[in-house]
């Protein structure tokens, strides 16, 4: 009897599990396949880039007393776009499609999916910039202590505490790992047990090790900053007076006075609310771009208070400081959105397109006669967004 041959949905399904098994970080965080375009799909010839806006959720004051005291809800929104086109191009016969499904994955799927994998886990963790709370070791190994002051600011936070999961460098995991060894489980539930880099649960959260997660550059300021700042209510643009030195995409500063508050009581939290640099600063006086926007008062209020003459200080090392950073989140900080790439079945083709846990893949194969080869793409269409940082804690250590 004839060997049968693989059929493109037989191997999208393939490519699609091993793909999952490799995202540790994507695989944790809120996922959504977008429907709104599963019907036409999005285009592969350059006109990719649909927006979706995401409704975020409603706050409000609380009075005291019987009189009423009605509140205007401001409803806000963030808006992302699937615009990433990424996929891994390759060369295969006939004859390698009469394979076992084992040997095809092995000597094809396997490796593509790994490269392309790292490529959509190395563009997602770039959100790792827009958190804001850290837990900075000044320059101190990595400890069990640190893990568990991320653990403290994401209970301060409020983050939910079903599905928190941890993201650690190979090089923290070496210190956690020692620290843990007395009282590590491993025989504890395994929520994802498929999924690559799986240390385990500890302290409630799911564990991982990230080789993709790589450390970051700090600007030239030090940790005297030397600047002083103004910062206004409502306002994400800090006016900092003349300084020279610069910050860098995810830098991390605070400003004298300016305190975190409980996220529902809008009491003081007794420490300085970190701000994070939303674009890189290049020196002296102007405007610095910073998350989140301070607000004082309302039902949004995120700080004690703002004002001018406020001494600012960066978070996490001096002037040009190379960092390590591990990340503590719950799945609702981040989201990652992926959409329909066009099937070319339906043309008569030979590819398919399938759907797994919120991510859409598809592949496509067709004869070359110029080059007498059969070249095969496989492509991932998504866009990724940070919702809501404050569900999130970086862990900056050595």
């Amino acid at each position: 009897m004839p060997n049968s041959l693989l059929s493109p949905t037989i191997i999208t399904r393939e490519a699609l599990r091993i793909l999952h098994a490799n995202l540790n970080f994507v695989g944790n965080i809120n996922k959504q396949y977008d429907n709104q375009f599963a019907n036409s799909g999005a285009s592969p010839s350059g006109k990719i880039g649909p927006s979706l806006t995401i409704r975020m959720p409603n706050q409000y004051t609380v009075r005291t007393g019987a009189a009423l005291s009605t509140q205007d809800t401001v409803e806000t929104s963030q808006v992302l776009t699937v615009s990433t086109q990424k996929g891994v191009d390759t060369v295969f016969s006939s004859q390698d499609l009469t394979l076992t499904i084992d040997e095809f994955s092995k000597r094809y799927l396997q490796p593509a999916m790994s490269v392309l994998a790292t490529a959509i886990e190395a563009d997602a963790l770039n959100m790792i910039k827009d958190v804001y709370n850290a837990v900075d070791d000044n320059a101190a190994a990595f400890s069990y202590k640190d893990f568990a002051n991320g653990r403290k600011l994401l209970n301060q936070y409020l983050a939910p505490d079903m599905g928190r999961c941890a993201t650690l460098t190979s090089g923290h995991v070496v210190s956690f790992l020692d620290a843990i060894k007395g009282f590590f489980n491993p025989q504890e539930s395994v929520a994802k047990p498929y999924l690559t880099g799986k240390i385990g649960k500890v302290n409630g959260f799911d564990t991982y090790e990230n080789t993709v997660l790589n450390p970051f550059q700090s600007g030239t300021a030090a940790a005297a900053t030397g600047y002083t700042a103004t910062l206004t209510n409502g306002s994400a643009t800090v006016v900092l007076a003349a300084g020279a030195t610069t910050f860098k995409q995810g830098d991390i500063v605070t400003f004298t006075t300016v305190s975190a508050v409980d996220p529902e009581t809008k009491l003081s939290r007794g420490f300085l609310q970190q701000f994070v640099v939303t674009a890189d600063y290049a020196g002296g006086a102007g405007n610095l771009s910073v998350s989140p926007t301070p607000v004082s008062t309302g039902a949004a209020q995120n700080v004690t208070n703002v004002g001018a003459g406020l001494t600012v200080a960066k978070v996490g090392g001096g002037a040009s400081a190379l960092y390590n950073q591990s990340l503590v989140f719950h799945p609702e900080a981040f989201t990652f959105v992926s959409a329909d790439l066009i099937d070319v079945s339906k043309f008569g083709a030979w590819g398919a397109r399938q759907v797994m846990d919120g991510i859409s893949m598809r592949i496509a194969r067709q004869y070359d006669i110029s080059t007498d080869t059969v070249p095969c793409r496989i492509d991932v269409l998504y866009g990724y967004k940070t919702l809501r940082p404050q569900l999130a804690a970086r862990i900056i250590a050595q």
